[in-house]
């Protein structure tokens, strides 16, 4: 009599040795509809680190003034930027999780997108690893700088997803990618295809800011921070420090694009509230540039990974507005990295390097 065969679960055979990938960007409302923008606002600024105040003082600005009042102007907005694939944020996002999964190949990794605020979230991708009997789980923010409001949030919401687990799967993070070859080669490749095509006077980097006072906290030394100089080099004192590594982003592309020193600015946009946020404000920027004689501008925004409200609205509508007000002639966004092949070999070698 023969001795009954072992029979291994299905899905067990296709997880075997397979490592998942957790791609998170930050978030998109579902619609443009004003009840779904108000509910993405109150997730997004409930966060603790994105308004890092004590919790009661939060719930009472968020819930009381900013979700309310703000939900009417931003569904407007949304409803601009929205397209016949919904929100660029999440299509883009999207098209990278089957364009990954199709570059590392399906029989060693499962790639997944989540957002760290709405849908598809990352409890929902951690859950489709833990049904899968995933052991190993690498989650790349979708933030090229490092920020304790982005990168630092979804470090936080993994962990907090993880600790109900029994079985604690081995993780790696991704820290930062804002000096990686392929993130630097990325942007440098869009920027000479416009530097070809006319002579721009002046060339505007737009960072997403922060407030100064959560660039000063993440100064764990307590005596690096100035925010001023202290950013002009990265080292090991100031690794972790935002505005640092946008300013070394910006002297990575500069150095590509062969750019000469004086025609470059970088600055920080999307400033909310009245307290002081990382300088110099790309709102006071533009109009300085053009007393100073910059007709045309080309403006990135490399803090972003995928076109999405500020960088489509903001940057490419509303700071050309303000450009032309001030007396500019030709403002040109550069696009992200969106879905480009660059963008997937970029995540890719993150997958297998770190």
């Amino acid at each position: 009599m023969e001795a009954p065969a072992l029979v291994t679960p299905i899905n067990k055979l296709k997880s075997r040795g397979r490592t998942g990938v957790l791609l998170v960007n930050l978030g998109t409302p579902d619609s443009p509809s004003v009840p779904d923008v108000r509910k993405y606002l109150r997730e997004f600024l409930m966060d603790g680190r994105v308004i890092d105040i004590p919790a009661l003082p939060r719930f009472l600005l968020v819930n009381g003034i900013i979700a309310p009042f703000r939900a009417f102007k931003s569904a407007k907005v949304y409803k601009e930027l929205w397209n016949e694939n919904g929100s660029p944020l999440k299509y883009y996002g999207l098209a990278a999780e089957r364009m990954l999964q199709e570059r590392l190949g399906s029989d060693t990794y499962e790639v997944k997108l989540a957002m760290r605020y709405q849908s598809p979230s990352i409890p929902d991708g951690l859950a489709h690893f833990q049904r899968l009997g995933l052991t190993e789980i690498i989650v790349i923010p979708f933030f090229p700088q490092y920020a304790s409001a982005s990168t630092g949030s979804v470090y936080e919401k993994v962990m907090d997803v993880l600790k109900g687990w029994q079985v604690m799967p081995q993780i790696r993070f991704v820290n930062s990618f804002h000096d990686h070859p392929k993130f630097i080669e990325g942007f440098v490749n869009l920027g000479k295809k416009y530097l070809a095509e006319r002579n721009y006077d002046h060339v505007l980097f737009s960072y997403h800011g922060l407030p100064e006072r959560q660039i000063r906290k993440g100064d764990v030394t307590k005596q690096v921070c100035k925010l001023g100089s202290c950013c002009d080099s990265l080292g090991p004192m100031n690794q972790h420090c935002y505005r640092a590594q946008c300013f070394e982003t910006t002297r990575q592309l500069v150095a590509g694009m062969g750019i000469p020193e004086g025609q470059y600015t970088t600055s920080f946009q999307s400033r909310l509230g009245n307290d002081p946020w990382i300088k110099p404000y790309t709102d006071d920027v533009i109009p300085e540039l053009v007393k100073k004689g910059a007709k045309s501008v080309l403006a990135f925004s490399p803090a972003f990974v995928a076109d999405c409200l500020e960088t489509t609205i903001e940057v490419g509508e509303e700071y050309k507005e303000l450009f032309e007000k001030a007396g500019g002639e030709h403002w040109q966004l550069v696009e992200s990295l969106n879905d480009s092949p660059i963008w997937i070999d970029l995540l890719a070698d993150l997958v297998h390097k770190g």
